[in-house]
């Protein structure tokens, strides 16, 4: 190591003292023999356990239908965990004693019985807090949310807690419902039994490495954060793009779209990240209050308004790396006609001092060229005098782009001079990549969601107010296109960058679009 880099390991500034202890706890999964439990849950509870991250004591168990006892439930997931571990090979000595706080609880979700034989299992655990401070994770359809929250209060395992710490928390994956009602409906079931401050609604985006660090680069670098407004930047781009088509999911993509699929949750939560305004404090209801302020500032859309801003679309057949694919509709369980978006782009403004005037253009959609994730903050040119002036063409603005994976990392894009006898500019570019610089692994996202949620912080969760209002957002444009069929300029070919209708969204404002590139 020089003497730089042990000048910046001098800097570091580490924040972990401030966050919640992670006591003592039990993790209850419901719905525990689906697939999200094997590739998700167990590999990520396992990884914090081999990070010396997961409480002293601590207990996982499985509730679901099926018939199995502890042992054979641990040895299927050791074999699944033996395939999905991102460290290889698993370390026996580890997973022994990991396993060893592994149980099942075989009942059915329905059955009042099977909740009282949870709560006998819990009551026979030697230490207090494994007994009373408990994690139950919906790993089950939103429909069963309050089926099991009424059984858990039922039995007196989960009590509504008005203030102060909340020993038990649920947590429940997404979708949370399908539109604004059925959200609104979901959440009063799920605040029926508890309390809003003991749900924590997970959507995996936020537990990513990169997502997270948009609140560090934003608010511990001055020299950016002056820059964070309309004076300095033209316009921002998010793109969220997915390589694989729809594939087996087309019942559920035939009722979803990308619309709810993708942009409802993930794109608007790195719109909130990107855009909100300072939080009073790290505190988990401050970065939220701002989150929330964020989404209803967006300005409101007519039909007319709808139609002018945003573009869906949908792929044809076509070829990626090489890989024939089928169009959208030769997809199964897909409708011979479907005009079901398999491409999302849209142009929002955001109605407040900070961004007035400024277009966020965000666009999501399957089978492109490319599975990336990035963010391009587009600063506007120089005025048209000196180099600018002589360039012939307009100079290149700059622009600072945060890649959220793959290849994580930050690139910044200015102009310099070729060397030479000639004045000849062109782009260069400064790049920081999250491998390099740290030589470390990028954690899953579940395991931080998990660690999170054991020590009661929601800074990463999503809040009601938040679904809701990300909700009234994506009605006003579903309902725009009730009754009206795909155009021509919508359908795009599999492997290519969207519609030309989206080329031609951006290109009425004199830009286009950025396409991520692949990291060399």
């Amino acid at each position: 190591m020089n003497d730089v880099q042990q000048l910046d390991e001098l800097l570091a500034s580490r924040l972990d003292q401030a966050r919640r202890p992670v006591e003592p706890c039990t993790v209850v999964i419901f719905g525990a023999s689906g697939d999200l439990t094997s590739r998700k849950l167990i590999p990520a509870l396992y990884h914090l356990a081999l990070e010396r991250l997961m409480p002293r004591p601590f207990r996982i168990i499985g509730f679901a239908r099926r018939d199995k006892t502890d042992e054979s439930w641990r040895t299927e997931l050791r074999e699944a965990l033996d395939k999905l571990s991102r460290t290889q090979p698993v370390k026996d000595d580890v997973w022994a004693e990991f396993a060893s706080s592994i149980h099942y609880c075989q009942a059915d979700i329905s059955d009042a019985s099977g909740y009282e034989k949870l709560k006998a299992m819990v009551a026979g655990f030697p230490d207090e807090k494994l007994r009373r401070n408990l994690l139950f994770y919906l790993a089950t359809s939103p429909s069963q949310f309050a089926e099991v929250t009424a059984h858990l209060s039922a039995v007196g395992m989960l009590q509504k807690a008005e203030g102060g710490a909340t020993p038990e928390r649920v947590v429940v994956e997404k979708p949370f419902g399908h539109d604004l009602v059925s959200a609104q409906q979901l959440n009063g079931e799920l605040t029926r039994f508890s309390h809003e401050k003991q749900i924590f609604r997970i959507d995996h985006y936020l537990g990513k490495e990169t997502v997270q660090n948009i609140l560090t680069f934003r608010f511990s670098n001055a020299i950016f954060e002056r820059l964070w407004n309309r004076e300095a930047i033209d316009h921002v781009q998010i793109t969220v793009a997915e390589k694989l088509g729809v594939g087996s999911r087309g019942g559920y993509y035939e009722e979803a779209g990308a619309m709810r699929d993708m942009l409802q949750n993930h794109v608007l939560q790195v719109l909130a990240l990107i855009a909100m305004e300072p939080p009073a404090s790290l505190e988990a209801e401050n970065v939220r209050d701002e989150k929330v302020k964020l989404l209803k500032s967006i300005r409101p859309m007519t039909p007319a308004q709808v139609a002018e801003n945003v573009v869906r679309g949908q792929y044809f057949a076509g070829e990626v790396e090489g890989e024939l694919r089928p169009a959208y509709r030769s997809e199964p369980k897909v409708k011979p006609n479907s005009s079901v978006e398999t491409f999302v782009a849209m142009r929002l403004l955001i109605d407040n001092w900070r961004w007035s005037g400024v277009p966020f253009y965000l666009r999501t959609g399957k089978n492109l060229p490319l599975s990336a994730s990035e963010v391009r903050i587009q600063f506007k040119p120089v005025p048209s005098i000196l180099f600018n002036a002589q360039h012939g063409t307009r100079l290149d603005a700059n622009s600072l782009t945060l890649r959220l994976q793959p290849n994580e990392g930050m690139t910044l894009r200015f102009n310099g001079k070729v060397p030479g006898g000639a004045t000849e500019l062109r782009p260069v570019r400064m790049n920081f990549s999250y491998d390099t610089e740290f030589g470390a692994y990028t954690p899953e996202a579940y395991e931080r969601l998990l660690l999170e949620a054991m020590a009661g912080d929601a800074t990463l969760f999503i809040r009601r107010d938040e679904v809701e209002a990300a909700w009234g957002i994506v009605d006003a444009i579903r309902n725009a296109w009730i009754g009206k069929p795909l155009t021509n300029r919508e359908f795009y070919g599999a492997g290519t960058w969207g519609p030309f209708a989206a080329d031609d969204l951006v290109a009425r404002d004199g830009r286009e679009w950025k396409n991520p590139q692949k990291q060399k």
